[in-house]
Order: C-alpha cells, then structure tokens, then sequence
C-alpha cells in the first residue's frame, strides 16, 4: 500500500523496474489502458485519498507531471478516435493462410470488428509513413466517403481513392481474394 506502480499496470514489467510511478515513454495504447483503469475505479469505487509524489503534492493538489499525463492520454485519445474514424471508411479484411492454399483475404459486414451494411472488396491501403500495406475491404458502390448526399459521384464507393492498390491476380469486385504463396 502506499506506491504508485502504474506503470506497472500499463507495460506489465513487475520487476523492481518496472514497479515506478513515471509513465514518461508508454505508448498512446498503454496510456488508454491507464485511462480505462483510472475510469473503471473512479466509476466503481470511492476515493480514500491521494498519493503524495510524482502526481499530487502534500496538499493532495494535482502536480505538473499530473497535468503531462492527462494531456498525453487526451492526444491519445484523439488519435484513438481518429484510428476509429478511419476504420469505418476502411475496416480491416478478415485474413487466413495455410501452406496449401495460400493465403486468403474476404470481407463480410463485419469484417475488422466493424458492423455495416455493406461488405465491401478487398484492397491494399497504403498509408504514408507506416510499414507496409494491410488490407482493407473498400465500398464498391455509392457515394465516397464524406460525401452520402452528394448526386455527383460515379456509384463507385471508395475504389477510386489513389491510396488503394488492386491485389494482382484478383477480380477488381471480388469480395475475396486469394494469394497463392
């Protein structure tokens, strides 16, 4: 009782190290798994007092190093919303492989986790800056995204957006693709 081990929570790292009241260097997702701690005691259980430290002072009063972390967790937080935003534009595809057929790529209406009403095709999405190129199920039909009432568009969805690439050897409306490894 008495030691602030938050980050602890947050990386896992139980050893003395790890068993510290500095979050300085945790990721945004460990940062909202704080924030998801701190809000599931605060909703469930009455506050006895404060720890005097890194985050309140003698008087129980927020510290600096407390307001860093809250405004961490806020930037954390839009990037969480912003991540979110972009996946009901692009949900994830569902994957498999097997050494016999390779690996497959389909969408359903609620591949990536993301209910819809529309299942989509399968696409390389390439994001600037970041490794790689995962695959997303793209709307084929429609307005684009950002723009449900607009009468000038081509019925084509998100397809025409320059980020998407065709995977090679797969029909450009297939709601599954196939890669033969």
């Amino acid at each position: 009782a008495g030691r602030d081990a938050t980050r602890a929570f947050a990386s896992g790292d139980f050893s003395p190290a790890g068993l510290v009241d500095t979050v300085s260097g945790l990721s945004p997702a460990e940062l909202l798994s704080i924030h998801s701690w701190l809000s599931f005691y605060s909703d469930n259980y009455e506050p006895v007092g404060k720890l005097v430290g890194r985050f309140y002072d003698e008087n129980g009063a927020p510290t600096e190093a407390l307001r860093e972390v809250e405004a961490a967790i806020e930037e954390a937080l839009k990037l969480q919303a912003e991540s979110d935003q972009k996946k009901q534009q692009f949900p994830p595809c569902n994957s498999e492989w097997s050494s016999a057929k390779g690996t497959r790529f389909w969408c359903s209406t609620e591949s990536g986790g993301v209910p819809r009403a529309w299942a989509g095709v399968p696409r390389r999405l390439h994001r600037p800056g970041s490794q790689g190129t995962p695959c997303v199920c793209v709307r084929s039909s429609g307005p684009p995204w950002g723009q449900p009432g607009s009468s000038q568009h081509s019925d084509r969805g998100d397809l025409d957006d320059p980020r998407l690439q065709l995977y090679e050897g797969c029909h450009p409306l297939a709601e599954q693709c196939v890669l033969l490894t």
